[in-house]
């Protein structure tokens, strides 16, 4: 039992670190925050990149599944189906002069078919990053 607990909680935290590190990069090597607007919040997250064929580059939720989609390219699941992804929001924090700043939330949680309890394992992630100073 402890040994899937730990497995279980392992690719809760794995995928969770994933994609917080997918979408702070992301946002790093941004030139712009298209949404959500400054001091706002949304459930989907918009920026441009300096590679145009890569704008808009979009972050979302979509039937429990972390997304990315790049330009016109197509829809990429960030998490997988061991997972089911809620509350993922983005705020714009960035005030005037400055770069920009989003604040990420998302929770994660082991998707339990069974109903044993060492397969149950939520956890929420939190994480912020800022576009780099041009």
């Amino acid at each position: 039992e402890s040994r899937v607990k730990n497995q279980t909680i392992l690719e809760v935290e794995s995928q969770g670190v994933q994609v917080m590190q997918i979408i702070t990069q992301t946002i790093r090597n941004a030139d712009i925050i298209n949404s959500p607007a400054t001091g706002t919040s949304a459930a989907s997250f918009s920026i441009n990149t300096y590679t145009a064929g890569l704008n808009p580059t979009i972050f979302d939720l979509s039937s429990g599944v972390i997304r990315i989609k790049e330009g016109v390219g197509a829809t990429i699941p960030l998490t997988n189906s061991r997972v089911t992804a809620s509350a993922l929001n983005f705020e714009n924090l960035s005030r005037a002069g400055t770069p920009g700043t989003i604040r990420i939330t998302f929770t994660l949680s082991y998707v339990n078919s069974s109903g044993r309890n060492e397969y149950n394992f939520t956890k929420t992630f939190v994480g912020s990053g800022s576009l780099r100073q041009p």
